[in-house]
């Protein structure tokens, strides 16, 4: 086990208020009314839940309800013990960790909860939520890697100092950010447990998007281990060489950098199919009103 200390936000929350390990109940905590209330975080405040709104930046994008049912039944046994952190605006708060604790929270019935209240810009926000997120929750794989790249993108991060405030090593990073130039449906089939890391990395491996996706669909079907994906696409490369050399099909990287931007305002739901002559098609799956609108907003802003 490494003791070494992580670096910057790589500390987690800890690092970011002073005494975060005393957290006290919901009973202890000092009240805020809806009008007032101000904190540096070395103060733990009861916030009516009425006035708190979730993060905006939260990488997490499912919360599995059953889990969330579960904690609210401890809330309503136990109460609170640790508290959220919040952000103050205007006369509401926002949360910059501790969305399930909250969402269980209003499932139990709370009307108010403990937070530390601290002062934060939206860049500040974004980076606080995304390592906190990443450091304590169980993000699946493709989150992980999103999270990965908004913070190289939205807080101007090189992937050396991303992996400093994460407290990992940089080829990790890197190993993740890779995730995001599999097709759409081995990513899905990453979030939703039937694909691992091991088999992604593997999967990278290979070129051609077809084959990915055929082997992708061999590896759910067969149960198919690591280790068997890797002697399959070995047997198949062997078999390959065997019947002669073949030209190149490399894809131009500026269609994966295409469809990882779209993939951030549409769950990576894109995909691309290029022919040889660079004739193609970008697919976009969309699951609401409410993407389209974010992705138009975004090009209306940047004057597109």
């Amino acid at each position: 086990m490494n003791n070494k200390p992580s670096l910057g936000l790589g500390k987690g929350l800890g690092a970011l208020i002073s005494d975060a390990a005393d957290f006290n109940p919901v009973g202890k905590a000092k009240a805020v009314s809806s009008e007032t209330g101000s904190g540096n975080g070395t103060e733990i405040m009861a916030i009516p839940i009425d006035k708190i709104d979730t993060n905006p930046y939260q990488p997490r994008q499912v919360f599995d309800e059953a889990a969330l049912e579960e904690l609210a039944e401890s809330i309503r046994q136990l109460g609170l013990i640790q508290p959220v952190t919040v952000r103050k605006i205007g006369d509401r708060y926002q949360i910059i960790s501790g969305e399930r604790r909250f969402r269980a929270s209003k499932m139990a019935g709370l009307k108010t909860m403990p937070a530390y209240i601290r002062t934060t810009d939206d860049k500040g926000m974004l980076e606080m939520a995304i390592v906190e997120n990443i450091q304590r929750e169980n993000l699946d794989a493709i989150e992980v890697a999103m999270s990965f790249q908004r913070l190289i993108d939205e807080c101007s991060l090189t992937q050396e100092q991303m992996a400093d405030r994460v407290g990992k090593k940089r080829a990790t990073v890197t190993n993740y950010l890779r995730l995001l130039k599999l097709p759409a449906e081995i990513q899905l089939s990453i979030r939703a447990g039937k694909l691992s890391m091991g088999h992604a990395k593997v999967l990278l491996s290979v070129d051609d998007q077809d084959a990915q996706l055929q082997l992708c669909d061999a590896v759910i079907e067969k149960d198919l281990s690591v280790r068997q994906l890797e002697k399959k696409i070995a047997a198949a490369a062997s078999k390959k060489e065997d019947s002669g050399p073949e030209e190149s099909k490399a894809i131009p990287e500026q269609y994966f950098k295409v469809t990882e931007i779209l993939g951030r305002f549409f769950d990576n739901n894109v995909n691309f199919k290029r022919a040889e002559t660079g004739k193609g098609t970008i697919t976009i799956h969309f699951s609401n009103d409410e993407e389209v609108g974010k992705f138009l907003k975004q090009m209306e802003d940047a004057g597109l």
